[in-house]
């Protein structure tokens, strides 16, 4: 009787707030389109939980009704609009401006086509906040839960979610569902193996841990060098003048370590159509414009700048640079995946911070 009174409780709240919801959205439609929408779909999740009983198939239907406005999985609850209430999600939005920035256009919103940028956008809290109502289907168990509590869930509650033996430190490979875990963990067969077997297993993962800490070594052992340099570099878009324009960045120049330095960059390595491509990649060069006496031999690396949020992985780089060759190859700017690409095309000039540091002979 307690359980039947407390699922009358439940609906009865969602009736009212979809009530509520809806009421708001009519009356606020003239001031603000952008609150409006929030309401409204906050009034459709609360009918689509009222709903979910005697049609489990509502919540899907739900999630495809709050699709993105050019198709991409909707990751973020981060939603921006346009002047006219029109929403984009987080993805969706800096897509749009990467987007813009390859094909040399203006950003405009897929649906009234008028302009948007970051200056023009802003987030919309309300339809934040409905969505994170909304019901998602967890990869794992396949039940529902909000988009708020999900991935709380699949991390660290969810019985089905994929897990490793706590062995794995001595090479045990399993991996399986967290309910099967403490069966498996019983009878696991790596904690009586003998001293060789562990011997040859932990060679394994000393190679793998070595390759891993080679990158900070290196680090530290040229910080220790006598000539260090470094200075924020803005790299700004510009056009070849090529029959069908390419975009490629290009810094002003910039001194360090007494030199005279540029930097450029360019797009999926110059490709022909970059905006038709899902993946997407940076390559820069460093060139010396000084004259220089004898061979300057150095290493370099690029990272994120102090108020960026780009994720980069840092790699060092080595050249020798003379007076006859003093260009760099293009080398991959090493950023983890095109949606952080995207981040930086999508902005007005990339900012990075770039360190040089000189190999005395």
């Amino acid at each position: 009787m307690a359980e039947k009174s407390e699922e009358w409780s439940t609906q009865l709240s969602y009736l009212v707030l979809g009530v509520v919801s809806l009421h708001s959205a009519v009356h606020t439609a003239r001031v603000n389109r952008g609150a409006a929408a929030g309401f409204l779909l906050q009034a459709l999740a609360a009918a689509a939980a009222l709903a979910s009983g005697p049609q489990p198939d509502i919540n899907n239907q739900m999630g495809t009704w709050v699709a993105t406005v050019i198709g991409l999985p909707l990751l973020a609850f981060d939603f921006h609009w346009c002047t006219n209430g029109h929403l984009m999600c987080a993805g969706c939005f800096i897509h749009l401006l990467a987007d813009a920035r390859l094909k040399e256009e203006q950003a405009t919103c897929p649906n009234c086509r008028c302009e948007i940028s970051k200056s023009l956008c802003c987030r919309n809290l309300a339809v934040e906040k409905a969505v994170s109502e909304l019901p998602s289907e967890c990869g794992f168990c396949m039940r529902q839960f909000p988009r708020s509590l999900l991935e709380r869930h699949q991390k660290e509650e969810c019985q089905d979610r994929v897990t490793q033996c706590k062995y794995k430190r001595i090479g045990c490979p399993w991996q399986g569902p967290f309910h099967e875990l403490t069966v498996h963990e019983a009878e696991c067969t790596h904690p009586t193996k003998t001293g060789n077997e562990l011997m040859e297993i932990l060679d394994e993962m000393d190679q793998t841990h070595k390759k891993e800490m080679q990158l900070y070594n290196s680090i530290f052992s040229l910080l220790s060098f006598e000539k260090i340099g470094y200075t924020e570099v803005q790299f700004r878009p510009y056009r070849t003048d090529d029959f069908i324009t390419r975009l490629y960045y290009e810094t002003p120049r910039f001194t360090v370590l007494s030199q005279t330095w540029v930097l450029k960059a360019r797009v999926n390595d110059s490709e022909r159509n970059p905006n038709l491509s899902c993946k997407r990649t940076l390559s820069f060069q460093l060139i010396l414009k000084s004259k220089i006496s004898s061979p300057m031999e150095c290493s370099f690396l690029l990272l994120k700048g102090p108020y960026d949020d780009v994720k980069i992985n840092p790699v060092i780089y080595h050249f020798v640079f003379t007076n006859e060759n003093n260009e760099t190859d293009y080398v991959p700017l090493p950023i983890i995946d095109s949606v952080e690409c995207n981040k930086l095309l999508a902005a007005k000039n990339i900012n990075l911070r770039l360190f040089i540091f000189q190999i005395q002979k």
